[in-house]
């Protein structure tokens, strides 16, 4: 007989587990890369090679927002940031990270809410639940293996003075 766990952080497929993975991959990352300096002007070329042929245009818009390895894993530490502590703490430091700026514009488009939502609007908030869900998980999963990616990729060039100029 298979059980099923009580704890959503043990389910594989949970928003915790996808959560935790990232911030560990994230951790890892900021633990192994010892100077980030030093992916100043490396180009993010090789993970656009590893993309399929498909994601091409996807990659390429990737790579003109982070133009080399260190705006890369500034993003990535960003992120990480942003998941661990918060909108609040960016405000209180004065700061406007990519995650406030969108909760903002979410705001400014909605309508001030007064009373109750009409019956459409609550029955769209399963399916606008369950479409943010599965571009969460989409989002996260990349954004791990990109950690992972550029951990990799560090450990790799460092081994091999390839850095050094």
């Amino acid at each position: 007989m298979m059980q099923i766990s009580n704890d959503p952080a043990s389910n594989k497929h949970s928003l915790l587990n996808v959560m935790h993975r990232f911030i560990a991959a994230a951790n890892n990352m900021d633990e192994t890369i010892m100077v980030p300096s030093l992916l100043r002007d490396v180009p993010l070329e090789e993970q656009a090679n590893n993309n399929n042929n498909d994601d091409e245009e996807e990659a390429q818009v990737a790579s003109n927002k982070q133009r080399d390895m260190y705006e890369h894993y500034l993003l990535l530490k960003s992120i990480k940031n942003d998941m661990e502590w918060g909108l609040l703490k960016r405000e209180m430091s004065s700061g406007a990270s990519f995650l406030e700026i969108a909760v903002k514009q979410e705001e400014q488009q909605q309508p001030p809410v007064k009373g109750e939502l009409p019956v459409e609007d609550n029955a769209d908030l399963e399916h606008q639940f369950h479409y943010h869900l599965r571009g969460l998980f989409g989002v996260l999963s990349k954004l791990t293996l990109q950690a992972d990616h550029l951990t990799n990729r560090y450990k790799r060039e460092i081994g091999g003075g390839n850095f050094m100029r």
